[in-house]
């Protein structure tokens, strides 16, 4: 029988309903063996000789991408259709992977053929060659190719014990969400929780054989619980379930307990960046973006941190106020709604009838083809990995596939929190054919209900935006070679631009008319609505920049600062930060490094401040549509030559120039959060 992991064509669309766990290692280890013995004739035929880009770079792209469609849908379904079997297969098949690209990584004879087509690519050639040798030289020398022998074998195996620990620390988060449940069978305790929310826990206990609800800990259910729920004992009592996932502290299953997995994690980081000769991870890390050092992070932290605690101290004294009494960290979200109800008659419960997902996609991708002129097709036959996920194809204005889209919007017991962009294929030319770019994008909203669809609030619909701007950034490339198209060779710092400019248009009057529909009548979001809405968005900026700020500070400090021999003072730097400039008193049992899963399970480690840097560049480049018409074709056009088709082809410094006409300025992202320039 053949494994649908090797016989997919290249550009189609993999098979996810036919791939099942046992296909998993044997397609990674032949296309390992694969690649291996290509990678060896390429480097024998060209060794000794005068050597082209041409000759060489595409050879080695395609064994990029071949291994990439091979782990590419065990990775996603990996984490929206999690089953033991499959975690297993994937677990095994981590340290093969990680050897693999440390050999390469760590291959002279490879290095050597790169250094020599160096001196034939020109500065001026603009396909990104030039961009990719640069990148490749640079990130031959991070991994240690210039080592003596027994440290290149120290940093492979440091490399595939750290692959190892944050898969252990994504599963553990994983399972300690999977082991908790709540159940509630008297109606006066679940009073204001959204009846979307309580259908669903309802069903679930239906179920288990209970009457009543029984909820689940997934990122939905805790939002609206902690949001709406009027009984204070119940909010905190989920407020210490999120705040307690894969920790020490009850009720996390002790077993699950990421503690050690964090120590091992920063230790492994660290001696990394040691064998590469860097003082530590957190300089490591910025090897590779725009930020030049980890002096200058802080001082952008800190720059941030000073124009923005004064605000948020009176959106919390404005808080407290207006509850009465001194609130707890289970209290904050709930009176924010409330407060926010006050100041602006605006509440969830207000918009999300408005919002119903396919009407809020629908509008989305209306935007997308009058921004860029692409246009979005539903493939209605695509077999995919769960009935609620679907599959798009893209347009042009003439008619030409761009690429597509695949969507998995709804929130699963199998599937992994929060919302994000994969990219499921490449954009690559392959023996002469294009292969266009497929983007994952994936959310975790709460599912539809009996005969009623999923109805969002409006942060949830800024997710949305947020990840389009990724998969348009994937899709829209113009690039060839995937080390350097689309998110690919974008410096961290950088990467989150398109995305967080995209969030720009869900404040706009014309795109809100345009995204929202009430569920039950059609009618779009009312005029009045609208203004009350766009009036809100500066509401409790100064607070939710303080608590990015916070993630960002602690995220560097554990990195620069980790000490080796000693046990990582995870909770003491967290309080150290939270002191100098969060204003959330902490719950005495809260553990949430245990479950940032951004820095300890994905690609922020040491990097968490992206957000922020980028920020400052996506503000400010939205300002330009504020000032100039969010429907400006011109606009609209420079953006997506100068930014979205690039990938990592230009220092992206001078691709915002080109776009803006001049240097990133902060007023913007100050005024988007509602704090004054002037501080």
């Amino acid at each position: 029988m053949l494994n649908p992991l090797l016989s997919t064509a290249p550009g189609a669309l993999p098979a996810f309903a036919a791939i099942h766990p046992e296909h998993v290692e044997p397609a990674v280890q032949e296309t390992l063996d694969r690649n291996r013995a290509d990678l060896a004739r390429i480097i024998a035929e060209h060794r000794g000789r005068s050597v082209s880009f041409d000759a060489v770079v595409p050879a080695l792209e395609a064994l990029s991408d071949r291994l990439h469609r091979v782990w590419s849908p065990v990775s996603h379904l990996h984490a929206v259709a999690n089953t033991p079997a499959l975690r297993d297969a994937y677990n095994r098949c981590l340290p093969h992977l990680t050897r693999y690209q440390t050999e390469l990584g760590q291959n002279r004879d490879l290095y050597d053929l790169f250094e020599a087509m160096s001196a034939n690519v020109p500065a001026d050639r603009r396909d990104g060659a030039r961009a990719l040798i640069d990148q490749a030289l640079r990130d031959f020398r991070l991994s240690g190719v210039a080592l003596p022998d027994d440290r290149k074998q120290r940093f492979m195996a440091v490399m595939e014990q750290l692959v190892e620990l944050q898969a252990k620390f994504e599963q553990n988060l994983l399972d300690a969400m999977a082991a908790w449940s709540h159940h509630e069978s008297d109606a006066a305790r679940v009073a204001g929780i959204p009846d979307y929310v309580l259908e669903h826990a309802g069903t679930a206990a239906c179920e288990s054989g209970r009457s009543g609800w029984l909820f689940r800990l997934d990122q939905p259910t805790y939002v609206a619980v902690t949001t709406y729920a009027k009984n204070r004992e119940l909010r905190a009592h989920f407020h210490r379930a999120w705040a307690t996932r894969a920790s020490d502290q009850a009720p996390s299953p002790p077993a699950l307990d990421n503690t050690p997995v964090m120590a091992g994690i920063l230790a492994l980081r660290h001696e990394a960046a040691g064998l590469v000769g860097y003082a530590n991870f957190a300089e490591y890390s910025l090897a590779t973006k725009m930020a030049g050092s980890v002096a200058e992070v802080r001082e952008f932290l800190d720059r941030l941190a000073s124009a923005s605690r004064a605000a948020a101290r009176r959106d919390f004294a404005a808080l407290e106020a207006f509850a009465g009494h001194a609130l707890a960290p289970w209290d904050v979200a709930y009176y924010a709604e409330e407060l926010r109800l006050d100041r602006y008659a605006i509440c969830d419960a207000e918009l999300r009838p408005y919002f119903p997902a396919p009407k809020v996609i629908e509008g989305l991708f209306a935007l997308v083809e009058r921004l860029y002129g692409i246009r979005l097709v539903e493939n209605r036959g695509a077999l995919l990995w769960h009935e609620s996920a679907r599959s798009y194809g893209v347009v042009n204005a003439a008619g030409e596939t761009v690429g597509g889209i695949c969507t998995d919007l709804y929130a699963r017991p199998e599937k992994r929190s929060g919302a994000w962009m994969d990219d499921c294929i490449n954009r690559i030319r392959l023996d002469g054919s294009l292969q266009r770019p497929v983007a994952h994008l994936v959310c975790n909203f709460a599912p539809p209900g009996a005969g009623a669809p999923s109805l969002l609030s409006h942060d949830e619909v800024l997710t949305l935006f947020h990840e389009m701007g990724h998969v348009l950034h994937h899709l829209l490339t113009r690039i060839d070679y995937p080390s350097v198209a689309g998110i690919h060779g974008v410096p961290w710092d950088a990467v989150e631009l398109p995305s967080q400019f995209m969030e720009g248009f869900a404040w706009e009057r014309e795109i809100l008319a345009l995204i929202s529909g009430h569920h039950e009548t059609g009618a779009p979001l009312p005029d009045a609505t609208i203004k009350r809405l766009r009036a809100s968005r500066i509401f409790n900026g100064g607070m939710d920049m303080v608590r990015q700020l916070e993630f960002a500070l602690f995220d560097m400090r554990m990195h620069a600062e980790y000490r080796p021999g000693e046990a990582p003072a995870i909770m003491s730097t967290l309080a150290e930060v939270r002191r100098a400039v969060a204003v959330v008193p902490p719950a005495d049992y809260d553990r949430f490094p245990n479950s940032f899963a951004h820095i300890f399970g994905g690609g922020y480690a040491a990097g968490y401040y992206s957000y922020k840097w980028a920020e400052v560049l996506s503000s400010d480049a939205y300002a330009a549509f504020e000032e100039q018409g969010v429907f400006n074709a011109d606009l609209a056009r420079r953006f997506r030559e100068e930014i979205l088709e690039i990938g990592g082809t230009r220092d992206i410094a001078e691709a915002f120039r080109a776009f803006r006409g001049r240097a990133p300025e902060i007023a913007a992202l100050l005024r988007h959060s509602g704090i004054s320039a002037a501080a």
